[in-house]
């Protein structure tokens, strides 16, 4: 039997997708034209995106 005063990790996760879901909504409702950006979805979910890539070296190759 589950009581409703207990709480989950998952319940946190879930309030915390909820609370993203409408930080979308809010900005796409603002938004003028159809679509928002790749750029202001990650504004809105503040994402910030790394451009420069870590590359491991293959087996036998040295880098120096």
């Amino acid at each position: 039997m589950v009581t409703l005063g207990a709480r989950t990790v998952s319940d946190h996760v879930a309030l915390a997708e909820i609370e993203l879901c409408g930080e979308l909504m809010i900005a796409a409702s603002a938004a003028i034209g159809e679509r928002l950006s790749a750029d202001r979805i990650d504004e809105v979910l503040n994402v910030r995106v790394i451009t420069e890539r870590t590359t491991v070296p293959r087996q036998g190759e040295h880098r120096g």
